[in-house]
């Protein structure tokens, strides 16, 4: 079956055609056996997007627990760079299934070699004690502030043509809007802190799952490079590298990722050739629905 994301575009896509680009990249393609296949992102540089890779791999975890139970948590391993030229392999053990949780483990593959592993805990909603000590931050709200892709793609157009200038230009599913932009090709020293809201172009389904999974695609949109805000240093501008070791996410409660969803992001710690970065995700209305935690390879780039 030729791949549906595949098919060259005549005209930039619709908000709507984008999401459903989306929905149909974190929908995989049983195998038989808990073995599924995962399509393969377009326009992204060479490289498999960590959180695509994370969406579906949970996507395929899901696939195996009854409808009632939603994930409640993950945690990642990557393990090796993929191809954004191939379609990931998913193969999900079934570790525990009790009377309210299940476990689940992924490897994702391509050319017999693991990528990426990943555990995820599955839950029945249940009553029991609440409470949310974080409070979201007062921020401007998304209507004062300008997508980020607007700077991607100015930034872009002042690139040659390579993986990386292919990326900034390709689809943006998710519109991301940051409060304190960042200029990726001379970024000044400043705090490891950084707030982003976030949502879909366009409404997406009414299924949970769905919602979960996207979430866990946009948990890795910059979290990594706030490691790098102290240092004034960027990938972009090719004077840092960063590659994700470990990501994890919690999800505390219901939302929809097509309402807009206020990301906050710091970085505690860096050295070793290592960054970690942590952020908390909340609704419009204030509520905690997501934590993540993410560590990293992170260095800097010599130049002779």
């Amino acid at each position: 079956m030729a791949d549906a994301m595949a098919s060259a575009r005549t005209a930039e896509p619709t908000p709507e055609q984008l999401v459903a680009e989306l929905t149909l990249l974190l929908d995989l393609e049983p195998r038989g056996g808990d073995r599924f296949i995962g399509r393969r992102q377009l326009d992204w540089g060479g490289g498999v997007y960590g959180g695509q890779a994370i969406a579906q791999a949970l996507g395929a975890a899901r696939r195996t627990v009854p409808p009632e139970r939603h994930a409640h948590s993950l945690h990642a391993y990557f393990l090796r760079s993929g191809s954004s030229d191939l379609p990931i392999e998913f193969r999900v053990k079934r570790d525990f299934d009790g009377r309210s949780f299940s476990n689940r483990r992924v490897v994702a593959s391509q050319r017999g070699e693991a990528i990426l592993i990943l555990s995820t805990s599955f839950q029945s909603e249940q009553q029991g004690l609440s409470h949310q000590h974080s409070t979201m931050p007062d921020v401007p709200p998304p209507e004062e502030l300008v997508a980020d892709r607007v700077a991607t793609r100015a930034l872009a157009a002042t690139l040659p043509d390579s993986p990386t200038r292919r990326a900034l230009l390709g689809p943006h599913h998710i519109d991301v809007r940051s409060v304190e932009p960042r200029d990726w090709l001379d970024p000044q020293k400043r705090t490891p802190l950084s707030h982003v809201w976030f949502r879909t172009v366009a409404a997406l389904p009414d299924d949970e799952p769905v919602h979960r999974a996207v979430l866990a695609f946009a948990s890795d949109v910059q979290l990594l490079s706030t490691a790098l805000q102290p240092h004034g240093l960027s990938m972009r501008r090719g004077d840092a590298k960063a590659a994700s070791l470990d990501h994890a996410v919690w999800f505390h409660g219901h939302f929809r990722a097509d309402d807009w969803l206020l990301y906050v992001m710091e970085s505690p710690w860096s050295g070793l050739a290592r960054g970690y970065a942590r952020g908390q995700i909340f609704t419009r209305d204030g509520r905690l629905i997501a934590s993540v935690a993410q560590e990293g390879m992170v260095r800097p780039v010599t130049r002779d």
